[in-house]
Order: C-alpha cells, then sequence, then structure tokens
C-alpha cells in the first residue's frame, strides 16, 4: 500500500463507521447476538427511535448489519452482524487496549 492508497482505505473505513451510535450498535450485536429493534432501543436509551432506524439502514446498506423481517402480526424485526461486520470484532477490541494504553496526562 502506498501512503496514498492507505489513506484513502481510512477515509472508507471512517465513512462506515462514523456516526455517534455506529460503533454502540456493533457492541451489542457482537458475538453473534440477534436482537430486535425494541431490546435495541432498550439497550440504548440515549439514542431517538429515529436516530437508530437511521444508523441501522446504513449499516444494512454498507453490508456490516442484516435486517431479518419475520411476516407475522405484530411484524417482528431483528437485527444481526453479517460475517463482515462480526470481523470488525478484533480491530475494535485492538483499538480499545490501545486506548486504554494511553497514560493519564500529568498534572
Amino acid at each position: 500500500m502506498t501512503p496514498l492508497s492507505a489513506a484513502s482505505g481510512v477515509e472508507n473505513v471512517l465513512r462506515i463507521l462514523e456516526g455517534r451510535w455506529k460503533l454502540v450498535i456493533l457492541f451489542h450485536l457482537f458475538g453473534g447476538k440477534v436482537l430486535r429493534f425494541s431490546d435495541l432501543e432498550r439497550a440504548i436509551p440515549a439514542i431517538s427511535q429515529k436516530m437508530l432506524i437511521q444508523q441501522l439502514r446504513q449499516m444494512e446498506a454498507d453490508g456490516i448489519v442484516r435486517r431479518i423481517v419475520h411476516h407475522q402480526v405484530p411484524p417482528k424485526v431483528e437485527y444481526c452482524l453479517t460475517d463482515w461486520g462480526q470481523a470488525l470484532c478484533p480491530a475494535l477490541d485492538a483499538l480499545l487496549k490501545w486506548a486504554a494504553q494511553k497514560e493519564p496526562a500529568e498534572r
């Protein structure tokens, strides 16, 4: 990779993951969890319903999340990660470990 292609790749990744709630949603779905929309609403109480819908739709369009519709009354919609979305877990774990290594600022 060249510096230019690496920068372009990082830009693409950040575009896919940008948004205040996408990483929070990912962490709730890691580990093969399948959650209903209402479960995600309860798990992330600070997010509005409109924003949750928007973030899930973007993640579905990007191939990270799979939306499963059960045609029943009342309608049941569930969300899970695609294999590609689940593959993000080790990379995000590495980022968390990296962030934890930061020493507190000296006073």
